[in-house]
């Protein structure tokens, strides 16, 4: 495969989205065929997934069961456009992949990451990132952007406790994989985010002569 394959990552409220966008343009700009998707969803089955996750109504689902819907959705999103679009040579930008699932789940919700990391190996095979961008933000600076802008989903609305679990597994992921996952302060302007983020995809981009 030729393509990239970029991943943000971050607790809710970090301003992946924005960074995501700002991101396509730069690199639109110069010249790459770039697919920006999210997950869960990413596909038409990946996001009737994402309602059921997400939906505050389920609140009565266990944390097999979630882990197994993020699994489901992330090997379809995988088969019908991250391979298909990184043979192509294009750019994938990714909201979440599976540091999300390990996180969120092997962490926060203290199923192992082992065993995630098992599940989530039938669903990816042997796709990695080839950079992951960690937008670092505290679970309360996080919590307090979502609620201004709109209703919190079943993830948003858990437990402080849980915000915070999933937080130190972001910092305890990413001191494990620093080749990979570059740091970045969520808490700065978002200019000098986006600096930060071009520096490190241009090093990238240097390095493998892409």
């Amino acid at each position: 495969m030729s393509g990239l394959f970029i991943t943000i990552e971050g607790t809710d409220g970090a301003g992946k989205s924005t960074q995501i966008e700002l991101l396509r343009q730069y690199l639109s700009g110069r010249g790459y065929k770039v697919i920006c998707t999210r997950e869960p969803g990413g596909t038409p089955i990946g996001e009737k997934i994402r309602e059921i996750i997400i939906d505050r109504n389920n609140s009565e689902m266990t944390d097999m069961t979630e882990a197994l819907l993020y699994a489901a959705s992330r090997a379809q999103h995988v088969s019908e456009v991250i391979l298909p679009a990184l043979r192509e040579g294009d750019v994938v930008i990714s909201d979440r992949f599976v540091d999300s699932s390990v996180v969120y789940q092997g962490f926060a919700r203290s199923m192992g990451e082992r065993l995630i990391k098992n599940i989530n190996k039938h669903a990816v095979g042997e796709l990695e990132p080839d950079i992951t961008f960690l937008l670092k933000l505290k679970p309360e600076q996080g919590l307090a952007r979502k609620k201004e802008q709109a209703e919190l989903d079943r993830l948003e609305a858990e437990k402080f406790s849980f915000h915070q679990r999933v937080y130190d597994g972001y910092v305890r992921l990413s001191k494990r994989c620093k080749g990979r996952i570059k740091v970045i302060d969520a808490s700065e302007d978002i200019q000098e985010i986006h600096s930060k983020i071009k520096e490190g995809i241009n090093a990238l981009i240097e390095k493998n002569s892409i």
